[in-house]
């Protein structure tokens, strides 16, 4: 056995004695308290994480809309991933200033690329507010009632908040299903422009080949810079708006780490589903194997128009990039919840509650009920799905036709527009309208019509397979039509007769009254109106649906608190979270053990000359001349790339900063490994890892491959690299 087996060894048997594994909570920040994080290896005061004057640490990080980022210096400089801002670098990107490829690199400011439609909400403040919610809803109101009530009452709520600002926005998140509610207070900002994304041969170094896998390689970052006006409102692009200066900002440690040190990461997870019952794990099982071969079938088709046009890849790439993080990302689950038997872990658990649950008083006694009203709530969810899904997925941004999708989007708001404010559906009130616009306006950048009328005459022919029971009326009216003519011929002129083909139309549609819209005669306006007639009557009863599960998944909730003692996290519901793990190797398989580092030599040993493993000449040339600057980690000897620490993410915490035991950025989150993929569902402490690109390779990268010094010396670097 030689010395370094023997080390790993050792240090194994230390972690496992330490207790050193995976924390299966993604905490909330009035929770923190009670985790004795100074006793876990924390070596900063633990009230500095969180405080409600916006100066804690935790208020340096921002959600970027379906990622996180953090900021980095105190002229509102961001650091994310490249893959979070992937769509702004495509957006940017053409043929002939082929950002995405090449990479962007500001050397001014004034030479900042705006990225229209990208926001960065900042965290101010959140409070409980469950009893002002709660105190409106009276035990004899109907489903349909109470669901109004608290419609209602949400919306007033936020309106009275966002009034107190232009750029203040407000959220209410529940936990537990509704057992407790939370007021968010944000500050948008709107003008958010890319300073430096490096080319797509780093920042998607591995591909779709690496994603999800360790051990890892990729520089995948970017730095973004948050603007506002000269009266520090966030406001949208505009020449006069200056850099964003916030409260708080993260800094930067070059000092390393060793295996076996405490982490901690600050994000905004998306959701995980790891509190819910044995009944809805399998439900969730059922949707996944519906999708992946529908997620399939799209990647094949727009590939095989995207293939030798830079211009149509360019439009598709953020879509197709999309669909495979998707697919794969079931398949690992499905793969994972078998080969680890979550399912009879998920029952054994069940049971074991049930069975407590059965030595309780009278009184409760009657919580073991709420698993049959469970599965007969599903039952009426899964006939509503199949009447749903169809349309829905007409009308959706990944499955559908995008004229279709646009159109439905306009025909949507202008109708919702027709109400007063408060009786819209939320997604169409009108602080959300800037949103919707931006998407419209910026949807000429991400497809190709003669492509879209190929992908719609690709679905109308796969509704031939549907049987006429199953199709909802308004697509058996769009078949209908598509019969009485040549397919082709009938495609073609419904593209040929919209008003929809281009922003400058759709503006102005998006700007119209209902009558005006409808007086277009537009036929993709004509199908989105069928199309709404019939999902509108389907959400009202989806909507009675998902409140008669959320009562019951709020029992379930009274029992699991009380079974496990108060001490549960809720899941993620991309609000704020706190989880905290340690820097740590794992064992994947028999016989096999990844080490938690990965360096440079890696990166040079995986070059094959093309994407995705293609090494630029610069950054070879920095290898072999061994030109690393202070970024060298001493034991390495070599520059850190990648780490993996116990910590457990998910989607939305892409870009999450990764922090020492003082509070200090080593790191930036990207990814969990293909085993941890279940952990949205179910944690299995040995596996669980999460992927963090060093800070190190970051900088090094930027300083050394793009030669951005200015950069460098706006982070206010100190320290040495450890």
């Amino acid at each position: 056995m030689n010395h370094s087996s023997f080390f790993y060894i050792l240090l194994t048997l230390f972690i496992i004695i330490s207790g050193l594994h995976a924390d299966e909570g993604m905490w909330m920040p009035h929770q923190m308290q009670s985790l004795h994080l100074e006793e876990l290896g924390l070596k900063m005061n633990p009230e500095d994480l969180y405080k409600k004057n916006g100066s804690g640490l935790m208020n340096a990080i921002i959600t970027l809309g379906g990622g996180t980022g953090s900021f980095v210096s105190q002229n509102g400089l961001i650091l994310t991933n490249h893959h979070v801002a992937f769509s702004s670098i495509q957006r940017a990107s053409d043929a002939q200033n082929d950002y995405l490829n090449n990479g962007f690199l500001a050397w001014e400011k004034s030479e900042e690329l705006p990225a229209p439609g990208r926001y960065a909400d900042v965290l101010l403040s959140y409070e409980d507010i469950t009893d002002q919610i709660i105190s409106k809803l009276h035990s004899d109101m109907t489903l349909a009632e109470k669901w109004q009530v608290l419609d209602l009452e949400e919306k007033r709520i936020i309106a009275d908040v966002e009034a107190e600002s232009p750029d203040m926005r407000a959220k209410i998140a529940s936990t537990f299903d509704g057992k407790y509610y939370y007021l968010y207070r944000f500050k948008r900002l709107q003008d958010i422009r890319i300073v430096y994304a490096p080319p797509l041969d780093l920042g998607k170094f591995g591909g779709e080949i690496d994603n999800w896998m360790w051990p890892r390689h990729t520089a995948d970052f970017t730095f973004f810079r948050a603007y506002v006006s000269p009266e520090n409102i966030g406001r949208e692009y505009h020449p006069e708006n200056r850099p964003y200066q916030p409260e708080s900002y993260l800094k930067i440690s070059l000092n390393g780490f060793q295996e076996g040190d405490f982490t901690f990461i600050m994000g905004f997870p998306g959701k995980t589903f790891r509190n819910e019952t044995v009944a809805e794990f399998n439900y969730a099982i059922e949707q996944m194997i519906q999708r992946i071969d529908q997620y399939q079938a799209i990647i094949d088709f727009y590939e095989s128009y995207s293939q030798d046009n830079r211009d149509i890849e360019l439009k598709y790439i953020s879509k197709l990039k999309s669909l495979h993080n998707s697919a794969k990302n079931y398949r690992g689950k499905l793969e994972g919840f078998e080969k680890r038997s979550i399912l009879q872990k998920k029952e054994t658990f069940e049971n074991d509650l049930i069975h407590w649950v059965d030595t309780l008083s009278d009184q409760t006694a009657n919580y073991r009920t709420i698993f049959k009203q469970m599965q007969e709530v599903l039952e009426e969810q899964r006939i509503l799905d199949k009447k749903m899904e169809l349309l829905t997925d007409w009308v959706s941004r990944y499955f559908g036709p995008n004229l279709m999708y646009l159109a439905h989007q306009i025909y949507r708001t202008v109708y919702e527009r027709e109400k007063p404010d408060m009786e819209r559906d939320a997604h169409f009130q009108q602080r959300n309208f800037t949103l919707i616009k931006n998407k419209i306006l910026l949807a000429d950048r991400e497809f190709d019509l003669t492509i879209d009328a190929l992908f719609f005459q690709n679905a109308l022919a796969n509704l031939e397979n549907i049987s006429a029971d199953q199709i909802p009326r308004a697509l058996k009216k769009l078949r209908l039509k598509k019969k009485e003519q040549n397919s082709q011929q009938f495609v073609t002129d419904l593209y040929q007769k919209s008003t929809l083909t281009n922003s400058q139309s759709r503006e102005k549609a998006l700007e119209m009254n209902l009558n005006y819209l409808l007086a277009l005669n537009d036929p993709f306006i004509q199908i989105a109106q069928d199309i709404e007639e019939e999902l509108g009557q389907l959400r009202e009863q989806e909507k009675l649906i998902e409140l008669k599960r959320s009562q019951i998944s709020k029992e379930y909730a009274d029992i699991l608190l009380q079974y496990k003692k108060d001490r549960v996290a809720p899941d993620a519901n991309s609000t704020i979270r706190f989880t905290y793990g340690y820097i740590q190797g794992y064992s994947p398989m028999d016989g096999v053990y990844y080490q938690p580092q990965t360096t440079l030599g890696g990166v040079i040993e995986k070059h094959r000359g093309q994407y995705p493993f293609n090494v630029p000449e610069k950054l070879r040339q920095l290898y072999t001349s061994r030109d690393y600057g202070m970024y060298t980690d001493r034991a390495l000897q070599d520059i850190p790339v990648c780490f993996l620490n116990t910590t457990n993410v998910t989607g939305g915490n892409s870009g999450s900063p990764t922090l020492n035991n003082k509070g200090e950025l080593i790191g930036v989150i990207f990814d969990m490994t293909y085993e941890s993929i279940i952990g949205d569902y179910y944690i299995i402490p040995e596996l669980q890892r999460t992927l963090s690109v060093d800070i190190r390779y970051i900088l090094f990268i930027t300083e050394k491959m793009a030669g951005a010094k200015h950069i460098i010396q706006e982070l206010r670097l100190s320290g040495s690299a450890g």
